[in-house]
């Protein structure tokens, strides 16, 4: 990464914040979020203009440094390593885990931290990462995307996967499906759930992947930024309760269990952290603490 890129970095991620915080963007719904979630998560431990310089920074690193994660190393064995002045480790445990994703399955995540990160890293390991994205317009500004950001070593890991057989032919060619699943779903298929402590809606898709293909393995992935260090951790979900059920004795709620104890405790660790705050999360089952 050239020195004019990284003050390009450094300049965005300040102006975007200022420019953020003069108009107050999203404030009313992260202070309804940290309100309502007040008795899991401590109001003084979110801070709106925290949250806004971390998430102005990250969307920098996307824009003007995003590079610096298709250069990462194929072998593990390389890690840890130096490349374009960041420091980048793999959790020890995660190794035999991430290995294990080299062969496909479903995998799960938050908007907590660079999350957009790991789509390159991953695929840099030879994890064959598929994610959903839904085609933006104008067609100019998606053909950007797909090319230069969302692909590594000239192959795109997005698709626009819409059905359930889209996804299923997907687990079947051994791909490594990614799903954000910390957002609300508003579908009517939704599955009741909580999370932090409050009702919330929980994405179905889980659960009707894992009803048609039970043998499926289910992870968890994320990235660390600690003492600038940049480290990949991934877990996998025990699948003990579903692994060998029949569809109709099958029960995923051990995956959505797993997933929202597994994101509690990142934001409890630092709140300032996890984007989902600036989204109505609990609209479906607590529309009105958005004020319509």
């Amino acid at each position: 990464m050239s020195f004019v890129g990284k003050i390009a970095a450094t300049v965005f991620a300040w102006g975007a914040y200022v420019v953020l915080r003069l108009v107050g963007w999203k404030r009313k719904t992260v202070l309804a979020n940290a309100k309502l979630v007040a008795g899991a998560v401590p109001l003084g431990a979110l801070n709106y203009d925290t949250l806004l310089k971390n998430l102005t920074r990250h969307a920098s690193e996307l824009l003007f440094r995003f590079g610096t994660f298709k250069k990462l190393p194929h072998d593990f064995t390389a890690y840890p390593c130096r490349v374009d002045g960041w420091d980048f480790a793999l959790d020890e445990a995660a190794i035999p885990v991430l290995e294990k994703m080299r062969n496909g399955g479903i995998f799960l995540t938050a908007h907590y931290g660079n999350y957009e990160a790991m789509g390159p890293w991953l695929c840099r390991l030879g994890i064959p990462l598929v994610a959903s994205y839904i085609p933006v317009k104008p067609k100019w500004l998606n053909n950007i995307l797909e090319r230069n950001i969302r692909a590594v070593d000239g192959k795109s890991y997005s698709v626009d996967a819409r059905t359930p057989r889209d996804f299923m032919r997907l687990l079947d060619d051994g791909k490594l499906f990614c799903l954000l699943a910390d957002q609300d779903s508003r579908i009517p298929s939704a599955l009741p759930g909580t999370f932090l402590g409050r009702p919330a809606n929980v994405n179905p898709l889980p659960d009707f992947l894992l009803k048609h293909r039970p043998q499926t393995p289910v992870f968890i992935c994320w990235m660390d930024e600690v003492c600038g260090v940049r480290e990949l951790h991934a877990i996998e979900v025990d699948g003990a309760q579903f692994k060998d059920a029949s569809p109709a004795q099958f029960s995923s709620s051990v995956v959505n269990t797993q997933f929202n104890k597994w994101l509690e405790q990142r934001i409890l660790e630092n709140p300032n952290l996890w984007y989902s705050f600036t989204h109505r999360r609990f609209y479906s089952r607590s529309p009105e603490i958005y004020g319509g």
